[in-house]
């Protein structure tokens, strides 16, 4: 290679590391600038997304929302989103963070980057009490019922061998599925399927099987290093001071166990 052609090359790379600077800055930036954070948030989701009796936000996510927006000093614009638009409303522009159970998974990791865990969830195989079901073997030949692109979806998808995945636009299409016996087993989340069973406790709603425990993360953009950096610290920091585990305390009904808040920040 030529001297004129690694000069142009060195030009070439200096030009591109400063638009990827420019982009890592930009969103951090815009959001001071604007004086307002866009937040993808899912309320459909209770108790991590909901609407209260007077229709206004509620629920853990929206409650990790509004601290985030106070400790940066703006205003909070929820996006409202479900399970399959989330990532969508990020990589388009439409919100500027994901906080909405947002569970880490490979294929997701390839598109959007995560914050350090805020919260944990649990996922699980539940149905009715009559349904002979204890391991993901046990479903072939049965239909479960799922939101559409979740963690759930995706386990069942790869490893629930001969089952029917039925899947629903958002969580609310599930709970009514299994509330109104339209559907007898369903993967979901803990603090949903807890929901369910008080919805319809006729229908004697059991817990089969834990289908794995999510590690839940902000959703940032991949060209947001300042934005990834400025959540990461902010996680810290609420974990340290409490915070954190006082809006999953007062949502969930339990607390962040202290070696998995160590784990996630050492």
């Amino acid at each position: 290679m030529t001297l004129k052609h690694l000069i142009r090359r060195a030009l070439m790379l200096a030009a591109l590391s400063a638009v990827a600077f420019g982009a890592q800055a930009d969103t951090l930036d815009k959001i001071r600038a604007d004086k307002k954070i866009r937040v993808s948030i899912d309320l459909a989701v209770p108790p991590s997304g909901m609407t209260d009796a007077n229709m206004k936000p509620t629920g853990s996510d929206y409650d990790v929302a509004v601290l985030l927006a106070k400790d940066l000093g703006v205003a909070l614009e929820v996006v409202p989103t479900v399970g399959a638009t989330r990532i969508p409303n990020l990589q388009t522009g439409k919100a500027d963070i994901i906080i909405s159970t947002l569970a880490w998974t490979p294929e997701r990791a390839k598109v959007i980057d995560y914050s350090i865990p805020y919260a944990p969830q649990i996922s699980l195989v539940g149905g009715i009490k009559s349904a002979n079901v204890k391991s993901m073997a046990d479903l072939a030949g049965k239909s479960v019922a799922v939101n559409r692109s979740t963690t759930q979806d995706t386990d069942l998808t790869q490893n629930a061998k001969g089952a029917t995945v039925v899947r629903y636009d958002d969580d609310a299409g599930v709970i009514t599925a299994v509330v109104t016996g339209q559907a007898d087993l369903v993967g979901t989340s803990n603090a949903l399927f807890q929901t369910m069973k008080e919805k319809a406790p006729n229908r004697q709603l059991e817990q089969k099987f834990v289908l794995r425990v999510n590690d839940l993360g902000i959703g940032v953009r991949k060209e947001d290093a300042q934005l990834l950096a400025w959540v990461n610290n902010w996680v810290k920091a609420n974990h340290a001071n409490g915070k954190l585990n006082e809006i999953f305390k007062k949502y969930h009904g339990a607390e962040i166990p202290t070696d998995v808040v160590e784990k996630w920040v050492k």
